[in-house]
């Protein structure tokens, strides 16, 4: 099944009935394929997707409208150990989510199984479905098997019933955000799951990134394909300016490092690796734009700057207080 196929089947519901709304944490730990299921709903690229760990750095809002339910999906950073005030920042941000929404979907890689660290997320699920208080009167959790396109057979079975026993999911699902399989069906466990309730957002609105913050994030997608180790994690991006000029909008962004070698290996030999990072984040801000785009990047070392609650603000991985 194709992803308009899909979409077409996830819109074709009938508008007699109720009318479901509510949020949708999607959690679990770095790599899983979180920002991939996001996106997927949406159609379009809400949140970046890279191969490297703690890719996501927010929480990211994207908002799937159709006529019996509106879904507010909530992205989210992978659950790690925090080594610096950024890693913090986005734990705090996962256990807002786990503890605030009403569908929790818990996603682990079925080719990997359940590692110490997604057994970390089930005993955080565990106790947020256990807490008083919540808005919703009976919360759910959903765990979603994901990447069963690259996932040996035989192990699947098991690992469904290994899931199962745990009993803290309402419903284990093997799917495939990447090609699709399986996500409609998910999609309808979380629709009949969500309470009752009003269309929260216009149906038009998909997200509230900002276009500044989309820019940022898709420059920031295109340096963590290009570099490697210890770098893309010590990377992050400030958009100076964003300036309509005729038909081209001009963007200036600086890429913050935080040792001179990493600077070094963004620029690359001869400007060779700025160059190609610019023309690839270049080619996807025209798509999100629907313009030419005008992109000059420059580089700049700010020493232990994931612990510069200055630098942290300014980026808007803290609050302004």
């Amino acid at each position: 099944m194709d992803h308009q196929e899909a979409t077409a089947r996830m819109l074709a519901h009938s508008t007699q009935g109720t009318f479901h709304s509510g949020f949708v944490g999607i959690v679990g730990r770095p790599n899983v394929g979180k920002s991939t299921i996001l996106n997927y709903y949406l159609g379009e690229k809400i949140s970046i997707v890279s191969p490297r760990p703690q890719t996501t750095r927010h929480r990211i809002l994207g908002v799937l409208t159709r006529p019996d339910a509106q879904v507010a999906f909530l992205d989210t950073p992978g659950l790690h150990e925090p080594e610096h005030v950024l890693g913090r920042s986005m734990l705090e941000v996962v256990k807002g989510v786990i503890e605030e929404a009403d569908v929790l979907v818990v996603v682990i890689d079925g080719r990997v199984g359940i590692t110490k660290e997604d057994e970390q997320v089930f005993a955080r699920t565990r106790q947020a479905l256990r807490q008083p208080g919540h808005t919703s009167t009976t919360r759910h959790a959903l765990l979603a098997i994901n990447k069963v396109d690259v996932t040996k057979k035989p192990r699947l079975l098991p690992l469904l019933e290994q899931c199962a026993k745990r009993n803290i999911f309402t419903t284990c699902i093997p799917i495939s955000a990447l090609t699709g399989d399986q996500m409609p069906i998910l999609l309808d466990r979380i629709i009949a799951h969500l309470p009752e309730g009003p269309q929260w957002y216009e149906p038009t609105q998909h997200t509230d990134q900002t276009i500044t913050q989309l820019v940022s994030e898709l420059i920031r997608e295109q340096i963590l394909f290009a570099t490697r180790q210890e770098v893309p994690h010590a990377i992050a991006v400030i958009v100076d300016q964003i300036e309509a000029k005729g038909r081209v909008t001009s963007i200036q962004a600086t890429i913050l490092v935080e040792r001179p070698g990493q600077k070094a290996i963004v620029i690359g030999r001869g400007g060779t690796m700025l160059k190609q990072i610019g023309q690839a984040a270049r080619q996807h801000i025209e798509r999100l734009l629907g313009r030419k785009v005008y992109l000059e990047l420059w580089v700049k070392v700010a020493e232990d700057w994931r612990s510069d609650e200055r630098i942290l603000r300014q980026l808007g991985y803290l609050g302004t207080a």
